[in-house]
């Protein structure tokens, strides 16, 4: 059985070769020539879209119309603060300072109280003199970024206005500050 199955394989083998003509060639020693190239259909291009119908040109686009501008949001004046027994102005008030500027623009003419306050661990003399240095610092670095002296009041009220009646370093130094308030 087993030469059987075997001589079976043989005889479809030669008949495949033979069939092809590879073994013809193989036989003479040739190289098979390489198969010819499929045939690439390529489609034609689809039609171009027809021209449109010949028409007045179209008319100039109307003009565009800008949104309305928003009011700028009322600017607020917001308070500086300084370092202990310091008249200074800090890094983070010069800031808010210029921050503060959009206000005098925005409010022309109007006068404003600007108010030294201090934390109340000193004597009432000492700190009335620390916050009028406060006031006037804060009154001069305006003066230097263009408002009108004469728009500007200072006015000291050294330890009487507090802000917060805590005991400890993060209540005072919220005491340390200048306010600003506008003047009826």
């Amino acid at each position: 059985m087993k030469s059987f199955g075997l001589l079976l394989t043989v005889a479809v083998l030669g008949l495949s070769l033979s069939a092809c003509g590879c073994f013809q060639q193989a036989i003479k020693g040739e190289e098979a020539p390489p198969p010819a190239p499929e045939e690439t259909v390529v489609p034609p291009p689809p039609p171009e879209p027809p021209a449109p119908p010949a028409e007045a040109p179209a008319p100039p686009p109307a003009e565009e119309v800008a949104p309305a501008e928003q009011p700028a949001p009322a600017a607020v004046l917001q308070p500086i603060y300084f370092d202990l027994n310091k008249s200074k102005i800090r890094p983070d008030a010069e800031e808010t300072l210029k921050a503060n500027l959009e206000w005098f623009n925005q409010n022309p003419g109007k006068k404003v109280s600007i108010q030294g306050n201090c934390d109340p661990r000193a004597s009432k003399k000492y700190n009335h003199a620390l916050g009028q240095r406060r006031a006037n610092a804060a009154k001069k670095y305006l003066v230097g970024l263009g408002v009108d002296a004469s728009l500007l009041v200072t006015v000291s009220y050294g330890k009487d206005r507090p802000s917060c009646h805590e005991k400890d370093e993060s209540c005072w130094s919220k005491e340390r500050r200048v306010d600003f308030e506008p003047a009826p």
